[in-house]
């Protein structure tokens, strides 16, 4: 019903989306709600080079196979991106993401609370350049779920988020992934689902909706999940390890152990491979991974190493560790009431004691 083609000098892209946005609606004699210019431009940039720097970290992160080398590079094309624009939020609220994700999943010693007080610092930055993007404020619900464990609060500004921008892929998975924490599994998969719908080639958006089906014990749709993103980006090493997860979930011990095998030199991998090993009878090897992660990450892992124990049947070292992770405001603990590999704490007092000390929602 519309084609049309576009020669236009990169400065001038923020009113060719304007005119391209205006055209659609026109041809679809579809009505735009608001003022289209002042809705495409929110939170944005003229600056066509804070634009493409913004759009590289953006790429960045959305295929992601290495956190650690592609985390680092995001933030780096996003702090460019606020050097050539001081009032750029979008890339405000994107650091904000990733140092987030940063502080979860590479950092370790006091670089976790570091990380964490950045993120903080922009996503509030994002807020008060632009208080109607909901990135900005999925950005700062996304910090207070992981780098306060505030969730009364992170719950309060999902629904902002969501009300602000409820067509938005990257919120509707950042958003499902906080309800699934929470527990509320329906909820989740059904908002996971509704990202696929609008980002269907979104590796993030396959590996998050396996994670809420792992959550909910759907484990064979989680290793489907998981093989789709692996499809997308067969260079991710958090595919394999958590298609491995699954795996294991549905006991299928070999293929579990083949997965996370594939990406042995990542951290959730080892903690894979801690588990399976164990229950292969390979008790010998299953110390090794466990040992490669404690030397690694120190304490950082706190909550995988409780995981790691619980699996094992030592309750009373799990739940040392739980402590520990307790004591660090490990982020791990946010998947506390979802996480399957912590089923066999679930009747232990001390771990039901943690839950209301955690504050977490009645599912």
């Amino acid at each position: 019903m519309w084609s049309k083609s576009y020669d236009r000098d990169l400065g001038d892209v923020l009113k060719l989306q304007t005119h391209i946005a205006t055209a659609v609606a026109a041809a679809l004699k579809v009505s735009l709600l608001g003022d289209v210019s002042t809705k495409i431009e929110l939170g944005g940039t003229r600056n066509p080079g804070a634009l493409d720097a913004y759009l590289r970290a953006s790429k960045t992160i959305q295929s992601a196979g290495d956190p650690t080398k592609d985390l680092a590079s995001a933030i780096a094309a996003y702090t460019e991106a606020i050097r050539l624009d001081p009032k750029y939020a979008l890339a405000f609220a994107g650091r904000s993401l990733a140092l987030t994700t940063y502080a979860e999943e590479v950092a370790t010693g006091p670089a976790v609370r570091e990380n964490f007080k950045d993120a903080e610092a922009d996503a509030r930055r994002a807020v008060a350049l632009a208080p109607e993007l909901g990135q900005a404020h999925m950005a700062l619900a996304n910090l207070l779920e992981s780098g306060t464990l505030d969730f009364s609060r992170a719950n309060e500004e999902f629904e902002r988020a969501v009300a602000l921008a409820p067509g938005d892929a990257q919120l509707l998975r950042v958003s499902g992934s906080f309800a699934v924490d929470m527990g509320h599994f329906d909820a989740a998969i059904a908002t996971m689902r509704r990202a696929i719908i609008l980002d269907p080639l979104s590796f993030p958006g396959r590996a998050d909706l396996g994670n809420v089906l792992y959550a909910a014990r759907r484990y064979g749709e989680a290793a489907t999940a998981f093989a789709a993103a692996i499809s997308l980006n067969p260079d991710s090493k958090q595919g394999y390890a958590l298609r491995g997860l699954a795996l294991l979930g549905l006991g299928d011990l070999e293929g579990a152990r083949a997965a996370c095998e594939s990406q042995s030199d990542y951290w959730l991998s080892q903690q894979c491979l801690a588990v399976v090993y164990d229950k292969l009878g390979r008790h010998a090897d299953a110390r090794a991974e466990l040992a490669k992660m404690k030397a690694a990450l120190g304490d950082a892992a706190a909550y995988q190493y409780a995981t790691i124990y619980a699996q094992w049947g030592d309750r009373a070292t799990a739940l040392e560790w739980l402590d520990t992770a307790r004591r660090l405001r490990d982020p791990g603990l946010i998947t506390l009431k979802s996480d399957p590999l912590m089923d066999p704490l679930r009747q232990e007092p001390r771990y039901q004691e943690m839950l209301r000390e955690l504050n977490f929602p009645e599912a």
